[in-house]
């Protein structure tokens, strides 16, 4: 039986749990902060370190704050895991943690980390959601366990349309046994609204639904059909409007998005004649103003509806190779070099191989947007090996209440 003990928090590690030190070993406990006293419980033993729950709190952090949500904490809806911390400090540990993982897994010494840029937006900044439904017949959050569904009554990171979306669906989902998920995505108009269904055996629903939306089925490989209406909805950024079907991909905080783009292309810092790729491509978000800058752009993207939204979206520009397929697979079959890359990879960063690819391109300058900090010092410390130097890295805060970590760094050789 595991004894209650004393502990000190010192530090916030990545995957938002605090650590202190217990018996010579690490210990991670969620929901606790740095510069907090605690009585914890080993909750789950791994031998050289170990992950607690708090039991008591004996001294609170100044930055310790009451969560806004019912649905926040312990045992609850996993959809948020800073809300008990206030924003100022939730800046601050983002930098930090991104400092740390570059330091300690990319072994890059004193790596210059810029502090966090803030949301516009601390609360009601997502414009989609994947929600799941419960045994019940409800829709909810994965618990903090990764397994319960946790049924949901409200939510304070959704955009007010997209709450409104979620509470004008109505379905008796009792009686639709295989349905497993529903997404709702708004766009850039609060009236342009999509509900995106996903079943468990890959077969399509049949439903009756009067809601102010579009519906798509998604299958199994997020190939996406649409039920009601256009099954898309459109997002505008810097004055330029992107076509996003149901299925592909697009960042969630709309004001964030403007800034990565900013970011990206001030470190590119194009003068027009370069040759540039563009890996991840999506439905071009980046592409579109990069093909404003410079003489040509290849854009790369695997998934075949947000390739076919990226040809819509980049109608305007002749200069623009977009081509679909797997990045390692495209990079190898290229034989050419080009001047500057920007890459923005899933949370799994770049494959051995397409960072392989890449690096035999040759480009001088590679924008890498990252939402892992621990791949983007995976990733990092494998360029360095290349000859690359990690100029900087600015943490951009795409997901208030949470301990996701959006960056864009800058490689330069």
């Amino acid at each position: 039986m595991n004894e209650p003990f004393e502990l000190e928090l010192t530090a916030m590690a990545h995957g938002g749990s605090a650590i202190g030190r217990h018996e010579g070993r690490a210990i991670f406990v969620p929901y606790a902060l740095p510069g907090e006293r605690i009585t914890a419980r080993i909750v789950q033993d791994k031998g050289r370190f170990a992950y607690a729950e708090g039991l008591t709190l004996l001294e609170p952090a100044e930055s310790r704050i009451y969560p806004r949500c019912p649905h926040f904490g312990p045992k609850r809806c996993g959809g948020c895991h800073w809300q008990h911390m206030d924003y100022t400090a939730q800046l601050a540990f983002k930098r930090q943690i991104v400092i740390d993982q570059l330091t300690r897994i990319g072994k890059i010494e004193t790596p210059l980390v810029h502090p966090t840029l803030a949301s516009p937006q601390e609360w009601e900044y997502r414009s989609h959601i994947t929600l799941h439904v419960s045994p019940d017949g409800r829709l909810g959050f994965v618990g903090t366990d990764d397994q319960t569904i946790l049924p949901i009554d409200e939510c304070h990171i959704m955009r007010p349309e997209l709450l409104d979306l979620f509470e004008s669906f109505q379905i008796d989902l009792e009686t639709k046994p295989n349905l497993d998920r529903v997404r709702f995505q708004v766009g850039s108009d609060p009236e342009d609204r999509l509900i995106a269904l996903s079943t468990r055996d890959d077969e399509l629903p049949f439903i009756e639904l009067e809601v102010p939306a579009s519906v798509s089925f998604l299958s199994a490989d997020e190939f996406p059909e649409a039920l009601i209406g256009v099954g898309n909805v459109h997002y505008t950024v810097h004055q330029k409007t992107f076509r996003v079907t149901a299925g592909s991909f697009f960042q969630v905080n709309l004001p964030q998005a403007a800034a990565l783009v900013e970011l990206a292309l001030a470190r590119l810092d194009l003068k027009g004649h370069e040759r540039v790729l563009d890996l991840y491509s999506g439905v071009g978000l980046f592409t579109a103003f990069l093909a404003e800058r410079a003489s040509l752009v290849t854009a790369v993207e695997s998934f075949e509806p947000a390739v076919d939204d990226a040809d819509h979206n980049l109608t305007p520009y002749d200069n623009v190779d977009l081509v679909e397929g797997p990045v390692e697979e495209v990079l190898e079959s290229l034989d050419e070099r080009f001047d500057a890359a920007i890459v923005d990879p899933p949370r799994s960063g770049m494959e051995g191989v397409a960072l392989d690819g890449l690096v035999a391109c040759a480009p001088s300058r590679i924008v890498y947007v990252s939402c892992d900090p621990a791949t983007l010092a995976r990733d990092a410390k494998r360029l360095s090996g290349h000859g690359y130097n990690l100029i900087e890295v600015q943490p951009v805060d795409m997901f208030p209440q949470t301990y996701h970590i959006e960056s864009v760094a800058l490689f330069q050789k």
